[in-house]
């Protein structure tokens, strides 16, 4: 397992009891390098959507815990946020609870000349995610994705 996989699994071990014990849930945790500074991002969530609070008190908790443990050997920030309305969906529990909505899915080499589809997403298995594209002027058309063709797919934006 490479470092970055160790510290987001044993920082999700050490939030699994905090985010219980503020009505939250986990949905993401990611230790990632941008520029020259090491981010330790977990993001959280429950149905009615998180607010500063919330974050603030995962936060804290995560940070003492954090400390105590202290497996993580560079310097790092944390944050803890929401996913956001855009949320990427990548693990099969984000599907599962965005069948039936729309999202966005961008490949990383084109199909027909186009990398970037938006549908409704209707169903998925370990390789592949079906969406429903509605076209006005004809036929709405399921199409079919291979996951490993996909570079992102997130929740649509409707604004």
């Amino acid at each position: 397992m490479a470092k970055r996989e160790t510290y987001e699994t044993r920082t999700e071990e050490l939030l699994a009891p905090i985010v219980e014990t503020y009505g939250v849930e986990i949905y993401d945790v990611e230790y990632v390098k941008e520029g020259s500074e090491w981010y330790l991002r977990a993001y959280i969530d429950k149905p009615e959507g998180v607010n500063i609070i919330d974050c603030e008190n995962v936060s804290r908790a995560l940070s003492d815990a954090l400390d105590k443990e202290d497996f993580i050997a560079e310097a790092y920030i944390l944050e803890v946020s929401s996913p956001g309305l855009g949320r990427t969906l990548k693990k099969d529990k984000h599907l599962e609870k965005s069948i039936g909505q729309e999202v966005e899915i961008k490949l990383y080499k084109p199909i027909d000349k186009c990398k970037e589809y938006s549908g409704i997403l209707q169903r998925f298995d370990a390789d592949s995610i079906v969406i429903l594209q509605e076209d006005a002027a004809a036929e709405d058309k399921e199409i079919m994705f291979k996951r490993a063709d996909i570079a992102l797919i997130r929740l649509a934006l409707d604004f």
